[in-house]
């Protein structure tokens, strides 16, 4: 009810993305199905849009051991590599699907856009483990990851964040804990932030949009919640991002977002409130396109255009030790 005509909005690559996805999995993004068999539509739906893209010089996978387990992460090297940076990619999928197979091609462009190391986290999923597990993890990669940067020709002082929805959501978590809970966030050069949802539990952008073709109806943002947060009422700050300090030590942001996602405003919140204080922050609109679109850069040109975007932000403040 109240919803904008958002097919009529949508650029033609766009519309075209839906009907492939509704030929590979019909409502591929239903929360009214268990969560197993939503990690399986979601798998299949994404394998198609992984294929193709920049190839790596070299790809190491590894499990490292975190604070509820093992943790598989993937470490990919570019051919042209500039500096000795790494940027960590959480994926997005509501706290509930995705893996590092799902968000692979992302990772690969972002690879080869900025000439940094792309280190993908398998983080565990809700709802067999909930907040603040994610954060938690994510957290330890980035501490492993500083103590094992040498072997991995990683400049320990120089590791970035980047993620897409859920996934952008753990990047600010994860430095808002870290510049909390450790010694400040000096070392992060830049959070690439697309998309996020970031503690806003109603919006007009939310009124506005999300319905059956991108699974964000009001029913689906709730039903990620609870799988995430669970019934138990609990402090949730590194959920709520808005609830912190977002006045001072945020490490530099470049924020993307569709101006067809009911999460936007989430995004230019996020901005206003950085932007007000003086710190350094970068937001940038998609016309045309729905949440999610970064998965599309086989047929939307606007997955590419965001994902150079970000990058020539992540290079704009690089250390480049060659």
């Amino acid at each position: 009810m109240n919803k904008l005509n958002v097919y009529e909005m949508m650029t033609p690559e766009m519309l075209e993305t839906l009907k492939i996805q509704n030929k590979l999995v019909g409502d591929a993004f239903s929360t009214d199905v268990t969560y197993e068999k939503m990690r399986e539509n979601y798998m299949n739906e994404r394998k198609y849009w992984n294929e193709g893209g920049p190839e790596p010089k070299q790809t190491v996978n590894l499990q490292i051991e975190g604070p509820h387990g093992e943790i598989p992460i993937r470490m990919h090297y570019p051919k042209k590599r500039i500096g000795k940076g790494a940027i960590i990619y959480i994926h997005g999928g509501g706290f509930t699907v995705g893996n590092l197979d799902t968000h692979s091609k992302i990772m690969r462009l972002l690879m080869a856009e900025t000439g940094a190391v792309v280190v993908g986290i398998d983080y565990r999923l809700a709802p067999e483990y909930k907040y603040p597990t994610q954060v938690e993890e994510c957290v330890f990669l980035v501490k492993w990851l500083r103590s094992h940067a040498e072997k991995y020709g990683i400049d320990h002082d120089d590791i970035a964040l980047a993620g897409d929805s859920a996934g952008a959501n753990l990047c600010l978590a994860t430095a808002l804990y870290i510049r909390d809970q450790q010694a400040g966030t000096s070392f992060i050069r830049s959070l690439l932030l697309y998309y996020g949802a970031y503690g806003l539990t109603d919006s007009m952008s939310m009124r506005l949009l999300g319905g059956d073709y991108d699974g964000l109806s009001r029913e689906d943002l709730n039903a990620y919640i609870k799988m995430y947060i669970g019934e138990e009422k609990q402090e949730v700050r590194y959920f709520d991002c808005f609830s912190n300090d977002l006045t001072e030590g945020v490490p530099p942001c470049y924020i993307a977002y569709g101006d067809l996602d009911p999460l936007q405003d989430d995004s230019k919140l996020l901005y206003d409130i950085l932007n007000t204080h003086g710190q350094k922050v970068v937001l940038e609109e998609f016309k045309g396109v729905i949440h999610s679109f970064l998965h599309h850069s086989s047929i939307v040109p606007e997955a590419k255009e965001a994902i150079q975007s970000g990058a020539s932000f992540y290079k704009s403040l690089g250390i480049t030790n060659e």
